[in-house]
């Protein structure tokens, strides 16, 4: 089971995820110590691995920086809940073998601390804390296959050996 940190509030920005003043690393556990620091000042101290995050529309708006998706799987992110993504956060992620699920009705269904569980495979949420069951759209199969290799990069490298 998983911890939810919910902030119910649209258009966070990649700039809210990964501040532009600490774009000058690529690594993970770094970037993690600043992971929402702008958005919550207390994120890293109560994130822990596993937990996943939920929001609303357009989560990860603005720059289109890999760095927003090192910062949240560095700081232990599960997956991002969102009832819609910016397309570019949307692909980084699959790109960077994060898996992140849409899902419209999560934001009103799901509570700050609510404990989930997830099937990815066949897109169901449990909500364990309310007792209710949220369906989405789980991702394709070629999604499945980057995010599974770890990345775009690590399935290309695997596919051509």
């Amino acid at each position: 089971m998983s911890k939810v940190h919910v902030y119910k509030r649209d258009h966070i920005n990649t700039d809210e995820i990964i501040p532009a003043r600490y774009l000058n690393t690529d690594d993970e556990t770094e970037l993690a110590k600043h992971c929402l620091e702008d958005l919550d000042v207390d994120f890293v101290n109560k994130v822990e691995a596993g937990d996943i995050i939920v929001a609303g529309e357009d989560f990860g708006c603005g720059s289109s920086r890999e760095h927003a998706i090192w910062a949240i799987r560095g700081a232990g992110v599960q997956t991002v809940i969102a009832k819609t993504f910016a397309r570019i956060f949307y692909r980084n992620a699959i790109n960077n073998g994060f898996y992140v699920i849409e899902s419209p009705e999560a934001i009103e269904k799901i509570n700050n601390g609510d404990e989930l569980e997830i099937d990815y495979k066949t897109g169901l949420i449990k909500n364990e804390t309310a007792g209710i069951d949220i369906k989405f759209a789980p991702l394709p199969d070629f999604a499945l296959e980057i995010i599974k290799a770890g990345g775009l990069l690590n399935k290309l490298v695997k596919n051509n050996h």
